[in-house]
């Protein structure tokens, strides 16, 4: 009999020893699962005021790159500005230039005593011929009207003249004044009489 005593208390220290390693390994799958916890937590979602700071400093990166951009714009309309302005009192310093030989053509014409009336008009039309010449150069030209039929974008009708025949009709009978254009924009429409 002692033998099965022995196995009974065998068995109950057994059963004793599973029931501690049943307990342990909970406890210790417990502890592991509270510790993938706790690390899941420092490595997964930042806290909210770990948010808010990273939302802040995100709002004070666009705010900063918001006011370098609207400064720059503001440098760039002011320097345009400025550039116009100059572009508008200078401009013309190119045709005022251009035409200072010719004014100085007029002056010795007018210092000039001579009283030879062909000397006088053949000085005159030189100075006529540097001057169209001049516009030339600046891109003006003379409109044609002689022959052409009547074109609205280039002449202005001053007068109409009947009995013309069918032949002038609607065609460019005289030019009253010259029209011009500049870099092929009419700047002055020439006024003609035209046939009816």
């Amino acid at each position: 009999m002692g033998n099965k005593e022995d196995i009974e208390k065998n068995i109950e220290i057994n059963d004793e020893n599973v029931d501690k390693n049943v307990v342990s390994e909970e406890n210790t799958e417990n502890a592991s699962a509270k510790a993938d916890n706790s690390a899941d937590k420092m490595t997964a979602e930042p806290t909210i005021e770990e948010q808010l700071e990273a939302a802040k400093k995100e709002v004070e990166q666009y705010k900063d790159k918001y006011l370098r951009a609207v400064a720059e714009f503001d440098n760039y309309r002011k320097r345009t500005l400025k550039e116009k302005a100059e572009l508008l009192l200078n401009g013309s310093e190119k045709a005022v230039c251009a035409f200072l030989p010719i004014l100085d053509d007029f002056e010795r014409a007018i210092a000039d005593k001579t009283e030879d009336v062909n000397a006088i008009k053949e000085g005159m039309q030189i100075i006529f011929n540097k001057f169209n010449k001049t516009l030339e150069s600046l891109g003006v030209k003379k409109i044609e009207t002689e022959g052409k039929d009547f074109d609205v974008d280039f002449h202005e009708a001053v007068a109409m003249v009947p009995g013309m025949g069918d032949y002038k009709k609607g065609k460019v009978i005289d030019c009253v004044q010259t029209g011009y254009q500049l870099n092929d924009k009419v700047i002055r429409h020439a006024k003609v009489a035209v046939g009816q």
